[in-house]
């Protein structure tokens, strides 16, 4: 199987529990919290793992929770290396109500990042030998990251041969594709805000989609339309992939899973269409699953075999 990197510059621990009722004013008294490695890169690496795959995960530590973090990720059996830094790893909190089945998410700023500190990952990434196959950037940018990081990451992981992954938003969006990569993995709201346009309608995402590939931004774009599967498109093709319905606990994490899928069965060798419905698969499969556990193996298979015979 081809290598896999995957690169977190705003990693979180993730806490999640569960209270009767959310009111104003009162204290609130939760069930005991669940404590898991969170943040874009690292749940794709988690993910990964499930899936019965390997990647090496980059990210930077810093503080208590950095400590905390690495403790979690090794608890997993996750191939990572850390980069030291002085700041500390934010928290973030998913609550459920249980009197109405909402999920409430409290996510925290990261630690600003120094110029050095975020410079090794350059540095580290352009010292590889060899380098990995395929390279995710996946997540936001805390504090003192520049807008351009991803750019300089894509453009560092094609120096090396990498096909590189990006899934992020806003301006280190803009940036990335200008940059260009092999893939990129928004949202329906992030592709309209990159587009600049409102678009709404399939066709019209589509003739937009079909432009940016034809312009060189990126080879694939794969589109997540969340219930309603996700988009692929290419300088050949267009697809619709549409999953099973499936009973929805939560839908934290459904992205990463999403992009884990995808590059663990290119990785595998695969063909692009086929990665896609797994990552679809993998996508829908994380949704069936409580807090920030991502997605199950078995759950993937299941779809992606009802799924591949469908298509």
């Amino acid at each position: 199987m081809k290598t896999i990197v995957t690169i977190t510059m705003n990693p979180a621990i993730d806490k999640s529990s569960r209270v009767q009722n959310v009111v104003a004013e009162k204290k609130l008294y939760c069930k005991p919290p669940r404590f898991e490695p969170g943040g874009g890169g690292v749940n794709v690496s988690r993910a990964i793992k499930k899936l019965g795959g390997e990647s090496m995960l980059f990210y930077p530590a810093g503080g208590l929770t950095g400590e905390k973090l690495t403790e979690l990720l090794n608890e997993e059996g996750l191939v990572h290396r850390s980069f030291p830094i002085k700041g500390i790893i934010r928290e973030s909190l998913v609550v459920l109500e249980e009197s109405t089945d909402q999920q409430y998410r409290f996510g925290m700023p990261g630690p600003k990042l120094e110029p050095k500190e975020w410079e090794q990952f350059l540095a580290h990434l352009s010292g590889m030998k060899p380098g990995p196959d395929y390279l995710v950037a996946s997540g936001s940018l805390p504090p003192g990251v520049p807008a351009d990081f991803y750019a300089q990451l894509a453009r560092t992981g094609k120096d090396r041969g990498a096909k590189v992954i990006v899934d992020t938003s806003g301006e280190a969006l803009e940036k990335a594709c200008k940059e260009g990569v092999y893939m990129l993995k928004p949202n329906i709201g992030e592709f309209r805000k990159l587009a600049g346009k409102n678009i709404k309608e399939e066709s019209q995402i589509k003739a937009e989609a079909g432009n940016m590939v034809k312009k060189g931004l990126f080879q694939v774009l794969v589109i997540s339309l969340g219930a309603a599967g996700a988009l692929m498109v290419t300088r050949d093709s267009s697809l619709h992939i549409r999953p099973p319905a499936v009973p929805i606990i939560s839908k934290v994490g459904a992205g990463d899973s999403m992009v884990a899928g995808i590059v663990l069965h290119l990785a595998r060798g695969k063909p692009l269409k086929e990665s896609v419905i797994f990552g679809v698969a993998a996508g829908t499969a994380a949704v069936m699953t409580s807090g920030t556990q991502l997605c199950r193996k078995e759950d993937t298979q299941r779809l992606f075999k009802t799924m591949i015979s469908e298509s």
